[in-house]
């Protein structure tokens, strides 16, 4: 949704979807925007705002993961962590940690680029959420980055390094420059951003797990330290969990905002804007309402902007996806195929997974609304082969997917199927239906506990399923219920995806293509303007 600039108060949250581990920056009027893609493409999204409240998505700085052989299949939680942007020397550049690889940077004379390719800046397995600081007092160049229990045996500290002023290598092997477990009640420290301000070294990082924790400033007068710490945001008496991991930045006025995400389950990390001023009990950041997050608040000091979001439906011009479309790994020739009308026209991969979703590199995905929504598209599944299939669904560590597949006699039928979490193969959610001239109408409604209802019309008034109202109108005009409701659930790391997908089973030859045209989402609960 968009915030009314008439509205004096903005409401959280102002990006209500899963913007994970978000990083900001300003360039003159304008406000930039990235944030973990992890293992889907394009990666690396760039958000643009005026005013801090309202963002379009602009582009992605990065087109494909490397090595592309390590992503030729969905890798959910590995890729892409916790970037910082930053602007210096007239280029935008982004710093982040493949906790597999190491730390990497990319770089653009504009936010629209054209990006550099990935230049490994530090090799090694754990380093992640790296963060660049050019110090422009002294003509240094530094980094510091936290560390993955996970493939290291480390965590909860933070290292420190000096880097070239190109940005391309760090010039020494590192200091730990904080140690959390040496702070009493600290634990999983990461995702630093460091800063310059008033004559000290700062180092934002946030603690305590992205469920339960709370947001750490830190400061110095020396890069390498000694650090002092304290707390400056966490849940206090509120309903924002763990409100941590963002950035700071000042706009033309010299008024102070701290942008953060709050972990809301199958909706991913949602981002918050908080107000900040210095000098509070020692010239410490003070953000918040006294260090607690806020629900509104006045809007901040900067000249009034159109209601924007970023885009989420799409007639597939041409039958090419909208920017807000990602494939689950590095995507191949052929899989869309672009032509002069609207519609995105897919092939029917054949492959050996086809009954689980959650291994296939081939699905379209955008991020799951963190708003009551519903969500329909309509689907053809050209001619092709017994086993073809395509359909739209709701992808997470559990899934479900409806859809039309084409039987042994050639017929096309309305399926739906679920995964669970623990399962390694889908099964039927529904009986199979007709669908005459293999086409339908599907419609998922997601509430505010991300309980999934599914729906379609094929167009069949012969069909005497049940056409009693599933909600939001769901029965009406020709849309029919289909199976029990299904919670979404997250990836490891990730939001639940909305997914477009079109496959067939191994097999030789084309097994044909489906067509979806007029993708949109409908928000179901309107709230007062943000």
């Amino acid at each position: 949704m968009s915030a009314d600039p008439a509205e004096p108060v903005y409401r959280n949250p102002v990006l209500d979807a899963d913007w994970s581990d978000p990083d900001v920056i300003r360039v003159g009027d304008d406000f930039y925007l990235t944030a973990s893609s992890f293992g889907r493409v394009p990666g690396l999204p760039l958000l643009h705002s005026r005013d801090l409240v309202n963002w379009t998505l602009v582009g992605h700085a990065l087109q494909r993961l490397e090595p592309e052989s390590e992503f030729a299949a969905p890798r959910h939680d590995c890729g892409v962590w916790a970037p910082s942007l930053r602007h210096h020397d007239g280029r935008f550049w982004i710093f982040w940690g493949d906790p597999d690889r190491g730390v990497f940077q990319v770089n653009a004379p504009e936010i629209r680029g054209p990006w550099t390719r990935p230049h490994l800046v530090k090799a090694g397995k754990g380093l992640i959420d790296p963060c660049p600081l050019w110090d422009d007092e002294t003509g240094e160049a530094y980094l510091v980055h936290a560390w993955a229990k996970s493939r290291s045996g480390v965590k909860n500290r933070l290292t420190g390094h000096r880097m070239h002023p190109h940005g391309t290598e760090l010039l020494d092997e590192g200091k730990v420059i904080v140690d959390g477990d040496r702070i009493p009640g600290w634990f999983t420290l990461e995702g630093p951003k460091l800063y310059r301000h008033d004559g000290w070294f700062w180092i934002f990082a946030p603690a305590g797990g992205v469920e339960t924790g709370w947001q750490g400033a830190f400061r110095s007068r020396a890069f390498f330290g000694p650090y002092e710490e304290k707390v400056v945001l966490e849940q206090n008496d509120t309903d924002v969990n763990g409100p941590h991991q963002g950035g700071w930045v000042r706009t033309p006025s010299g008024e102070d905002w701290f942008l953060h995400f709050q972990q809301r389950g199958a909706y991913g990390r949602v981002v918050h804007l908080q107000p900040m001023r210095w000098g509070g009990g020692g010239g410490w950041p003070v953000i918040g309402d006294d260090g607690a997050p806020v629900a509104e608040h006045r809007r901040p000091d900067l000249p009034p902007q159109p209601p924007a979001a970023p885009a989420t439906d799409d007639d597939f011009p041409g039958g090419r996806p909208g920017r807000q479309w990602q494939w689950t790994a590095n995507p191949r020739d052929g899989w869309a195929t672009h032509h002069s009308a609207d519609g995105l026209r897919l092939t029917c991969v054949r492959t050996p997974d086809a009954h689980d979703l959650r291994a296939l590199p081939n699905v379209l995905t955008q991020r799951l609304p963190g708003t009551p929504c519903t969500v329909e598209v309509d689907l053809r599944l050209d001619d092709g082969e017994p086993g073809a299939r395509a359909g739209l669904a709701v992808l997470g560590d559990a899934y479900s997917w409806i859809g039309l597949q084409r039987g042994p006699d050639g017929t096309v039928r309305l399926v739906h199927r679920f995964a669970e979490t623990v399962a390694d193969q889908e099964r039927d959610a529904a009986p199979a239906r007709p669908a005459p001239g293999g086409r339908a109408r599907l419609r998922v409604d997601i509430d505010a506990g991300a309980r999934c209802r599914f729906s379609y019309d094929t167009g069949d008034t012969g069909d005497t399923a049940n056409t009693a109202d599933t909600g939001d109108g769901a029965g009406q005009g020709g849309f029919r219920p289909s199976g029990q409701v299904f919670a979404a659930t997250p990836w490891r790391w990730v939001g639940a995806l909305l997914g477009l997908v079109a496959l067939a089973p191994t097999g030789q030859g084309h097994a044909g293509t489906a067509t979806f045209t007029q993708f949109r989402i409908r928000i179901q609960e309107k709230r007062a303007d943000r």
